[in-house]
């Protein structure tokens, strides 16, 4: 059995959408929640720096390197069977994250966490191609997907705050287990069942060069945004991702069964809509980390507090998705429809600029549901233009590109807008003058280095430097912002250019069908 895509009922669909919709939610709300969860864990395990680093990380690592290569595998075996065993794996890492006992093994369940979390979008978007067929149906099922997605990042704080409160830090990753185990009982009666559609064995070579490459670029960018320098260590790990990632792309190119089919990016349908949610992704992530640091640090709320600050942008962005952006296709075209939420998203991030210490929190509400409203539409469009323009036989390969372009974006905002929030904190920041040579350094480092030495401090001199730290990380902030506003205009007017000559409607194509001229760049480009 061939996994083609059969009529399926209507009810068939939607309950293979629920399905698709929680497995997303579930790895967005768990990382969202170890956030909150590492002031607890690090109180009950204590790990050292370097160990409280690779929790937070070895998550990212596993599932930037493995996405590509689950994409092209659950092309070979089947997305249902892929998830499910992503999902059975995802549950049974979760417990033994819940209940660790050593930081070592603690790190070990993360990287097992990404390794199952790299199953799962791939799988899920490849089954929602798989079932909804009609154009503008579709369309709209992956609004309301990267909709809840959106929504379960919002989400996760909440939840992980109300946990913490009332339950030990395990109770975030232990709450994972029912809902994947209500995935597997149902995913084997709903999920439409099928073989892989691509024939061919994996090729071995492959598989090591991709991880190695998408590893080592994160790996680079995150050292840099650590340190805000460039070190040996990162230029090493950087020239050893791009020579692992040269070799893989011309593996790629003389293979008869590539893991990836390079020619996809010959489609300026699809290498546009994978490039402008990677520079979509950079300016989004990071606004969301600033104002999560801005809510807890500068104005001292909890942590469910910030996260219920953040739930308007969640919103928006579901109705941008799924209520806007589907009839927009239809009146003006996907370029023009990506273009207003990018444009959409700068005037929000340039009004969010003019935020400081003093300003109101109804007053940043506005725009912050308009940056959610534009990024929803923008990730709509690209996220429906991808799984659209490729052979139903290659969407497993072609969600894990735009998922690793996605990552990689997210890690590049992270460290490019991060560096410059740093740069303009440190040298801005007007700390009080008789504090010891240790405190002043670690004030002028950050801002929560600040609120460390303040909790040391008396009263007045405690709120000096509070103050002086939170009037500086404004400053930061809104030269960030002003970055990312900038950029998401660049993208824009990129994306009009690029995004051009794709058809409203896509139809559905299989892997014989002729890609339109109006689509294909020439191959040097490519």
């Amino acid at each position: 059995m061939n996994e083609t895509s059969p009529a399926y009922s209507t009810a068939r669909k939607w309950a293979t959408f629920a399905l698709c919709g929680l497995v997303i939610m579930v790895p967005a709300l768990d990382l969202t929640a170890l956030n909150q969860a590492v002031p607890h864990l690090t109180a009950d395990l204590g790990p050292s720096a370097t160990q409280i680093l690779w929790i937070a990380d070895a998550y990212g690592f596993a599932l930037a390197g493995l996405l590509i290569t689950m994409g092209g595998i659950g092309d070979r075996i089947g997305h249902k069977r892929l998830l499910l065993i992503g999902a059975g794996l995802f549950g049974i890492t979760s417990a033994l994250t819940a209940y660790a006992w050593t930081a070592e093994v603690l790190i070990a369940a993360r990287f097992l966490l990404g390794i199952a979390g790299a199953t799962l979008m791939p799988s899920a978007l490849s089954l929602i191609r798989r079932v909804f067929t009609e154009p503008k149906e579709r369309t709209m099922a992956v609004g309301i997907f990267s909709g809840i997605g959106g929504l379960a990042v919002g989400l996760g704080p909440v939840l992980g705050g109300a946990l913490l409160d009332h339950f030990w830090w395990g109770s975030v990753f232990l709450i994972n287990v029912p809902i994947m185990m209500v995935i597997l009982v149902a995913g084997f009666a709903v999920l439409p069942a099928g073989r892989g559609t691509r024939p061919g064995r994996l090729d071995l070579l492959s598989v090591p060069l991709s991880i190695a490459g998408l590893i080592g670029l994160v790996y680079a960018i995150k050292e840099v945004a650590a340190s805000g320098a460039v070190h040996a260590d990162a230029l090493v790990a950087a020239a050893i991702g791009a020579a692992s990632l040269a070799a893989f792309g011309l593996r790629q190119v003389r293979i008869d069964d590539p893991l990836i089919d390079v020619r996809l990016f010959r489609r300026m349908a699809f290498s546009g809509s994978v490039a402008t949610n990677m520079f979509a992704m950079f300016a989004l992530v990071a606004q969301s980390l600033i104002f999560s640091l801005y809510f807890q640090l500068v104005l001292g709320w909890s942590p469910l507090q910030s996260g219920l600050a953040g739930l308007p942008g969640a919103l928006g962005a579901m109705v941008g998705g799924a209520a806007l952006a589907p009839p927009l296709i239809g009146l003006v075209g996907r370029a023009r429809v990506v273009a207003a939420g990018l444009a959409l998203g700068a005037v929000a991030y340039a009004l969010l600029a003019q935020v400081g210490t003093d300003t109101g929190y109804l007053v940043m509400v506005g725009p912050i549901v308009l940056s959610g409203i534009g990024m929803g539409m923008v990730m709509t469009v690209t996220a429906d233009t991808v799984l659209a323009t490729v052979p139903r036989e290659r969407t497993g390969a072609a969600s894990a590109i735009s998922e690793t372009g996605m990552e990689l974006g997210g890690s590049l905002g992270m460290a490019i807008l991060g560096s410059v929030l740093n740069a303009v904190y440190r040298d801005s920041v007007q700390v009080p003058a008789g504090l010891p040579a240790a405190a002043e350094h670690a004030a002028r480092d950050s801002v929560s280095g600040a609120a460390q030495v303040a909790a040391e401090l008396p009263g007045r001199l405690a709120a000096e430097v509070t103050g002086a730290a939170g009037e500086a990380f404004a400053d930061g902030m809104n030269a960030a912002l002003l970055c990312s506003s900038v950029l998401a205009a660049v993208v824009g007017v990129f994306a009009l250019i690029a995004l051009r000559n794709v058809p409203k409607v896509i139809p559905d194509t299989s892997e014989d069908a002729a890609v339109p001229a109006a689509e294909t760049v020439p191959a040097a480009a490519g």
